[in-house]
């Protein structure tokens, strides 16, 4: 298990808009940096919460297994939401992303997010072996 850390990159989820990675692999972890619902082919965040937030999820699946790792190796994951009146028809969608593995959770309302998004997801998730 290499004890450096190992940025990871993929095309497959947009790229960080900041200075930080997409993610950090380091000692058997991936810790993923926040995925917004941008569309990584074309930049776009769409208007409506309930793509954005596959969208979202698509793109933190992309950097999951870009780091060696699957959705139900994901330990916990926070969620950032402008808006806590969507919080049932994230946990709809978020559903079909983990229809099994539940991982640990947070759900944080915030005032605002990068892009005017409306949702940000990050997580935890162990490497497979």
């Amino acid at each position: 298990m290499p004890l450096e850390p190992r940025v990871v990159q993929t095309n497959a989820a947009p790229a960080a808009i900041g200075p930080y990675s997409q993610a950090i692999v380091c000692r058997g972890f991936a810790f993923v940096s926040g995925q917004l619902g941008i569309d990584p082919q074309t930049g776009v965040i769409p208007e409506n919460f309930a793509a954005q937030t596959r969208q979202a999820l698509t793109n933190l699946k992309a950097v999951v297994e870009a780091s060696g790792s699957a959705m139900d190796r994901v330990l916990s994951v926070d969620v950032y939401l402008l808006d806590m009146a969507n919080f049932g028809a994230f946990n709809e969608i978020y559903a079909t992303f983990f229809p099994q593995h539940k991982p640990a959770r947070v759900a944080i309302a915030v005032s605002a997010l990068p892009r005017e998004a409306q949702v940000e997801l990050r997580c935890v998730a162990g490497l497979i072996s």
